[in-house]
């Protein structure tokens, strides 16, 4: 049995140390969490030759994570992707937020969101790592107090879940999601993945990625994942889109996504919420990650299991409010097996 190893520094945010936190799995899988950002900076799962096979993007520097990722591995909130026009309305408020995309729209909570964040380590085992952190009321334009908490458990042998509980002492919105870009077996382009996405339906979007209202059918388009498939496709079609996830939850959990490398290695998507952002990389700029290796465009694949981005401007989309005193709750789980 590994004897448990203490947060070890990975470098300074506002006067304050980073610290990474290392967890391992029965099986040998290992995972490198940061309390920055609550982010996942390193994930390795064993192959059945023995070695360890990375499959996330990130960096070996924290002045990377602060300067140049495109959220690699974080946790995203108070309300992942998009709000259109930085704004909407609570209990007949309007409320405004950080327009932190293009100085149009409210992207990932805001350029002062979790994800850029010091959280505070308040658990740890060998297998997992449990960080929290408190939003004032008005953090990003925001109501509410709100006390969020985050684990990541190695629960099986090569299955690692995400847990996400926040309280708020005022009606609010809430929103989360994991924020890892996956690559399954070190190539330097994902399209050649293979992907399913358990949805027969998605959100069509605007020029500024705003869902435009409607739910429309992946038949006989671009988005039809509902057969494994390889992601690239003759069209050069991009993606950065919400999926409406067609399978009913079972134990609390539904199926959302497999992916699968060339080397065989494939990972299985289960998550407690109804919608799945499906971004291809297709905007990652030339960076140097792990092991120096250079990462460019479709250096890897996000599958972020969430609720609907702009629900609290859409009526007809799942709601996202969190009134005072109730929990908002997301697990999500990524299985990892050898084919």
């Amino acid at each position: 049995m590994r004897a448990i190893a203490s947060p070890q520094p990975f470098g300074m945010f506002e006067g304050q140390p980073v610290f990474q936190t290392t967890i391992f799995s029965p099986a040998g899988a290992v995972a490198n969490i940061l309390n920055w950002g609550a982010i996942i900076r390193d994930l390795q799962i064993p192959l059945k030759e023995g070695a360890l096979q990375r499959v996330v993007l990130g960096f070996d520097d924290f002045d990377s994570y602060l300067n140049r990722s495109p959220y690699f591995g974080a946790l995203v909130g108070r309300y992942a992707n998009r709000i259109a026009n930085g704004q909407f309305k609570l209990n007949g408020r309007v409320i405004e937020l950080d327009r932190n995309e293009n100085g149009k729209q409210t992207l990932h909570g805001g350029s002062g969101g979790v994800s850029q964040r010091l959280w505070e380590i308040t658990n740890w085992t060998t297998s997992s790592v449990t960080l929290g952190i408190k939003l004032p009321d008005g953090d990003q334009g925001f109501p509410g107090n709100m006390e969020v908490r985050c684990t990541y458990a190695f629960v099986a042998d090569t299955t690692l879940r995400l847990s996400v509980e926040a309280v708020s002492d005022a009606a609010t919105v809430a929103n989360f999601a994991q924020h890892s870009y996956f690559n399954m077996d070190g190539s330097t382009d994902v399209r050649e993945h293979r992907l399913r996405i358990y949805s027969d339906a998605y959100t069509p979007v605007d020029a500024n990625l705003i869902p435009k209202g409607n739910i429309a059918a992946v038949a006989a388009t671009a988005f039809d994942f509902r057969r494994e498939r390889k992601i690239g496709n003759v069209d050069g079609d991009t993606y950065d889109h919400n999926f409406v996830l067609s399978e009913a939850l079972e134990n609390g959990l539904r199926p959302a996504a497999s992916l699968t490398g060339c080397n065989g290695l494939s990972m299985q998507v289960f998550t407690s919420e109804p919608g799945l952002q499906f971004y291809d990389g297709a905007m990652i700029p030339t960076l140097t990650g792990l092991g120096g290796v250079r990462y460019t465009p479709h250096a890897g694949v996000c599958l972020e299991a969430q609720n609907f981005p702009d629900s609290p401007n859409q009526p007809s989309f799942p709601s996202t409010l969190l009134n005072a005193g109730e929990t908002y709750r997301q697990t999500t789980e990524f299985r990892f097996k050898n084919m």
